[in-house]
């Protein structure tokens, strides 16, 4: 089968699009004929090598932690999943990825995909929808009329989270570049702030229950946003490279949020997909072939948005 791999660290260069055997399930695994795979930030940081402690990934290594696809084969012991089922997932971090035909995955942590969108598409929701949900749910507790500012809101992300905070009664404060303003609106956000021309601590003028942290941004102004938040209410940061900070004279909890494979969670989403409460949006689809350079634009920052990525014959 065709896959995409790297042998060594590096620069996008290193990744081939290449020959390999197709893989055997063991106990507990299923086979999925792969019908598409994503790309996320966290793959261009394992392929680089910035990554090799917290995840560290087997050499030669294929990326791509979505899968969504339909079930080939199932090893020893697999209940609840048939060959033919439509499926989809957040592989392990340190195993296998999906950027190849076929793909082995632990039965437990796939969950049936959305009827209501095509089955590559549905690759664009497991990573990002999880890290969205875990941020607002797990970790903010989010509830019905609590105020959240979503600080990077136009990302896939920040979209999925604007949406599910939106679902839940939250009243929605993001930010957004001029690009992405209008689908941040579009999303649900009841307010948008124009970081390229205002100062987020300028622009919010009463105080938030939550803020998610979803950008890249300087320490001081992620230190700044704790500034926003009541007393006793959380901020939740994505960008674990910097701690999020906290403020313990006012009960502000700062959490670092690693998101993890959830099928229960995952198949809430879904549910929310198919009844037109959560919107999938793909920017662009790619073939595998193009996957190296799909991690070149990335490094450049010229992505427009979510990309699937589609093997031969998907």
């Amino acid at each position: 089968m065709k896959a995409v791999r790297f042998h060594e660290y590096g620069t996008p260069d290193v990744l081939r699009y290449e020959d390999v055997e197709q893989p055997v399930p063991g106990a507990g695994q299923v086979r999925i004929r792969v019908a598409g795979t994503s790309f996320n930030g966290v793959d261009g940081n394992i392929r680089g090598g910035f990554m090799r402690g917290p995840i560290p990934v087997t050499l030669p290594h294929t990326p791509g932690l979505d899968v969504a696809g339909t079930v080939d084969a199932l090893g020893e012991g697999v209940t609840g999943l048939e060959a033919g089922d439509r499926v989809i997932g957040f592989l392990p971090m340190n195993g296998t990825g999906a950027a190849a035909e076929y793909v082995l995955a632990p039965a437990e942590i796939l969950t049936a995909a959305p009827t209501s969108i095509p089955l590559p598409d549905s690759a664009a929701l497991p990573v990002v929808g999880l890290t969205a949900w875990q941020a607002l749910f797990d970790h903010a507790r989010l509830t019905a009329g609590q105020r959240v500012l979503i600080n990077g809101a136009g990302g896939a992300v920040g979209r999925y989270a604007v949406q599910l905070a939106r679902h839940a009664g939250a009243h929605v404060i993001a930010t957004a570049g001029p690009r992405s303003g209008d689908a941040v609106k579009s999303a649900g956000a009841d307010e948008v702030v124009d970081h390229t021309t205002t100062r987020v601590t300028e622009a919010v003028s009463e105080p938030v229950d939550v803020v998610l942290n979803l950008a890249p941004i300087d320490p001081a102004e992620l230190a700044g946003l704790v500034t926003l938040v009541r007393s006793g209410g959380v901020l939740v940061n994505t960008t674990v490279w910097m701690p999020a900070p906290a403020d313990e004279e006012r009960g502000v909890r700062g959490i670092d949020l690693y998101v993890r494979s959830d099928a229960e969670q995952l198949a809430r989403l879904v549910a929310l997909v198919d009844g037109g409460e959560l919107r999938v949006d793909v920017a662009e689809r790619v073939p595998l072939a193009d996957l190296p350079a799909v991690h070149a634009r990335a490094a450049a920052g010229t992505l427009p948005g979510k990309l699937v990525v589609l093997p031969p014959g998907a």
